[in-house]
């Protein structure tokens, strides 16, 4: 893939995704579909997915922001679900899916069969999790969801080496495939927890250097997965590991660095996203050209099971995990909030394949030995069918059975009491603190700017609790929200005249750019409280 090629993948996804936001569409299948219809247009190039790429270059960074923007506090609270389907789930997709694919399938070793169901047993949840959010789930249910995409890569990429291995005749027994799985996941958890510390402590010893910071959180996801799978452990858990930990850290660092880096990833998160749920659909000549003896319409039939099959196994795993924990233990029905047949339903619809298992089948070696792997291309072929039907018919269908069920989702106004209250109890210790600065002679400050710090902090104070309040009849806008209509357009008319001072040369383009960024921060700090 050239560099033209490249930046064409990058701004057609990105043009397809702004679209997506205008319809009620979700955007990674609206991406799968026109990666679809791109494949066969004619002079559309040869996108083929290259696990080279993907596992260590695309995975490591959309892994990294999703576990910076989880929290490390919930995912603790809610760490027994997440487990039984991060891991547990995984591993017994593995062997179900696997054995169900040996039945179904004739001629299928069930050493392929297993590589299969590892392949396409770990749910990628971007497309879940932002449906979610959208409609409001309630928050454990995200968090869960949130929590098991985050590990489940890892449990599935040491599966598949077992199977690999098995599948080429390495002679690989339980003993060695457990052995395996603990040093993937050991060994990628102890990676991340001694990168956590030292490359927490050097951000902040990079204060007030944005620039500096920001690079290296860039090259953070790269530098953990690597060290991980150099020493044959798990890059997957490495990144989440440390990603947790730095998230939940980062109000320790200087808030410039803050400022940028959400900017910074939530572009590199987009572009990423959007290019590989393109990457998606664009693989579709490649697998079908490379079908061999099974006929279009044999390795269909074989498709829709294996597509069941899936779908099948994860409530089958769902159901009995929620409910048979909290029936055995009183104190897992203490500790955790009671749930209904809903709640796991939703779990189990949003099963979403990805891009993951795609790159891990691609990853099959042709030839095992100076033999081919057996039916390496019908299974190809079947776990691309099985990632576009999930995206396709539960992502389709997520939406409308979230709104059917009527789950309760999240109260918003008492989130907004909450946080009126937190902001409270913050403006009372920063007034105290005014006032113990401000009798020191040290600190002393003209009248206007002393009541100027006190205005800023009633302002801060205030504005939550507005936003509980009536709205305008005219407008349909709270005092906070024409508070902050007003300020903007003031901040509007004071852009406007910095930019005729500079072309009149009454000040220069330095002068301007210095004044303007006063301006955008002032904006951002107001779009901030609006966005909250």
């Amino acid at each position: 893939m050239d560099a033209l090629q490249l930046v064409g993948l990058v701004a057609a996804s990105a043009a397809v995704a702004g679209v997506a936001r205008r319809t009620p569409v979700p955007a990674p299948l609206l991406l799968v579909a026109a990666g679809l219809a791109a494949s066969y247009v004619p002079g559309v190039p040869d996108y083929t997915l290259d696990p080279h790429i993907v596992l260590p270059l695309i995975l490591p960074p959309l892994l990294y922001t999703a576990a910076v923007e989880s929290s490390y506090l919930d995912l603790r609270a809610n760490i027994r679900p997440v487990a039984l389907l991060s891991v547990g789930y995984v591993l017994f997709a593995t062997v179900a899916v696997g054995w169900l694919a040996y039945v179904l399938v004739p001629d299928l070793p069930l050493t392929a069969a297993l590589v299969l169901g590892a392949v396409i047993a770990p749910p990628d949840a971007v497309a879940a999790t932002a449906i979610a959010r959208k409609l409001g789930l309630p928050h454990r249910i995200t968090t869960i969801l949130q929590g098991e995409s985050l590990v489940n890569d890892a449990t599935a990429i040491t599966a598949f080496k077992v199977a690999l291995a098995a599948a080429v005749g390495e002679g690989v027994g339980w003993a060695g495939g457990i052995g395996e799985f603990g040093l993937a996941a050991v060994g990628g958890i102890g990676v991340g927890l001694v990168l956590m510390v030292p490359i927490h402590w050097l951000r902040c010893r990079l204060d007030g250097q944005a620039l500096l910071q920001n690079t290296l959180s860039l090259l953070i996801p790269f530098v953990a997965y690597a060290a991980a799978e150099e020493v044959g452990a798990s890059g997957v858990l490495a990144v989440v590991v440390v990603g947790l930990f730095l998230g939940h850290r980062n109000w320790q660092v200087d808030f410039a660095t803050r400022l940028q880096e959400e900017a910074v990833w939530k572009m590199v998160a987009f572009i990423l996203e959007s290019s590989v749920f393109a990457l998606i659909g664009l693989q579709l000549p490649y697998v079908v050209q490379g079908l061999g003896r099974y006929g279009i319409g044999e390795a269909a039939g074989y498709a829709v099971g294996v597509f069941v099959a899936v779908v099948v196994v994860r409530f089958v795993w769902v159901y009995p995990a929620t409910f048979l924990p909290r029936w055995m233990s009183e104190r897992i029905r203490e500790r955790e909030p009671g749930v209904d047949w809903r709640a796991p339903l939703i779990v189990g619809w949003a099963g979403m394949r990805g891009v993951v298992s795609l790159a891990i089948a691609f990853s099959i070696p042709v030839m095992t030995g100076g033999v081919e792997f057996p039916a390496r291309n019908l299974v190809l072929f079947l776990t691309f069918t099985t990632v576009i039907g999930t995206l396709v018919v539960q992502g389709l269908t997520l939406p409308p059975l979230i709104r059917l069920l009527k789950l309760p989702g999240r109260d918003t106004h008492a989130e907004t009491l909450a946080e009126a209250q937190a902001q409270s109890e913050a403006s009372r210790a920063a007034e105290e603190r005014l006032d113990q600065l401000l009798a020191d002679e040290a600190n002393t400050l003209p009248q206007p700017l002393a009541d100027r710090l006190r205005t800023v902090l009633e302002r801060r104070r205030n504005a939550v609790w507005e936003r509980l309040g009536a709205v305008n009849d005219v407008t349909g806008e709270t005092a906070d929200d024409t508070y902050r209509r007003l300020a903007g357009e003031m901040i509007d008319a004071e852009r406007a005249v910095f930019v005729r001072l500079r072309d009149e040369r009454r000040i220069d383009d330095e002068m301007m750019r210095t004044l303007l960024r006063r301006l955008d921060l002032e904006e951002a700090a107001a779009y901030r409280e609006e966005t909250t």
